[in-house]
Formats: structure tokens, sequence, C-alpha cells
């Protein structure tokens, strides 16, 4: 006898598959992002060689955070929880005339609370320089860390250009900027 219709609810134990037509998650993926946090340079600095920014506020214009978030103190971020984090940083820059012929930036990383790596960078080169007054320059990267330690792991943001020019920063919009989202259990 040939079946028609496979009664699968009746054939399984437990929460029957999404993919098999019912209504229940089986990853155990409940409540989506457990940690998500953005943070923005406060107000302009001049750059012009490998400068750590410390002068960092918390996105407080449309969006607070989710969880708990990262904890700042003089440049350096730490997490709140162990896990896997993607960190992505963006800087804008702006001529303030001196012909820069590059700008970018860098996340560096530490695993022993000492020594930092530079472990993810982004430049953007221009070819005549950035140089008019209303010149602007953008750049970003990306760092995916496994957090196994909340007290040794922490991270730390860079700027760098090749002559003078001027990092973008503002207390009411995100220019120069980084995002940390937590994607994962470590």
């Amino acid at each position: 006898m040939a079946l028609s219709k496979i009664d699968v609810a009746n054939m399984l134990t437990g929460a029957t598959p999404v993919a098999n037509g019912g209504t229940a998650l089986t990853s155990g993926f409940k409540n989506g992002m457990t940690e998500a946090d953005t943070w923005r340079l406060l107000n302009n600095e001049d750059i012009s060689t490998a400068s750590f920014l410390t002068d960092w506020e918390r996105d407080d214009t449309s969006f607070s955070l989710i969880g708990t978030g990262l904890s700042h103190s003089s440049g350096v971020f730490s997490f709140p929880s162990t896990g896997i984090y993607q960190i992505t940083a963006h800087f804008q820059y702006a001529s303030d005339g001196n012909d820069a012929q590059f700008s970018g930036g860098m996340i560096h990383c530490t695993e022993d609370n000492s020594s930092y790596s530079e472990d993810a960078s982004a430049y953007s080169i221009m070819y005549n320089g950035l140089s008019g007054s209303t010149e602007h320059s953008i750049a970003s990267c990306s760092k995916i860390f496994d957090v196994t330690n909340t007290t040794t792991h922490k991270f730390k943001i860079q700027a760098e250009a090749s002559h003078t020019c001027v990092l973008n920063g503002s207390s009411s919009k995100n220019m120069t900027f980084f995002t940390c989202l937590r994607l994962g259990d470590t």
C-alpha cells in the first residue's frame, strides 16, 4: 500500500523541525543576538602618524545596546562574556590641505592583556592626495575574535595617515565608529 500522506507529527517525538512542516525551533537558538554594541569617536582628531584612539562614546542616538556591552578604559575595550565576536571598525577622514597619500586604521587585539598585535587593517589610498577642502576618504576593517577569557582578551583601535588629516568624530552621528557583535559561543 502506497502512502499518499506521511503524518510526520505523530511519527516524531519532540519538536517537529521547520523543514518538515513543523513550527518549533530545534537548533537551540532561541533569543537571537546576545551582545551588540556600537562606539563612536566623540570629536575630530588630527592624525598624522599611527595613533591609538581614546576619545570614545557609546552610540546613544538611535541604538543603545543589546546585552551588557563592552567596557572601556583609556581606549582599551573589554568583553562582557566569552564567545566569538566580530569587531568592525570604520574610519572617515577629511582633508586639512596637507596632501595625505593614505589614511586608514587598524584593530589591535591581545590574548594576554599585554601584547597587542595588529589583527586587521584597511587603508584608503589617494592618487593625488587628500588635499581639497571637501575631500574625504573612508576605510573599514573587520576581525573575528575568539574571546576565551574576558580578563585577558581585549582590543583597541588605531588610526593612521601619511600626512596630517582630520579623523571625523561626532557626538550626534557615527562617522568614525566600530560595532562589536557576539556571534556565538566559543
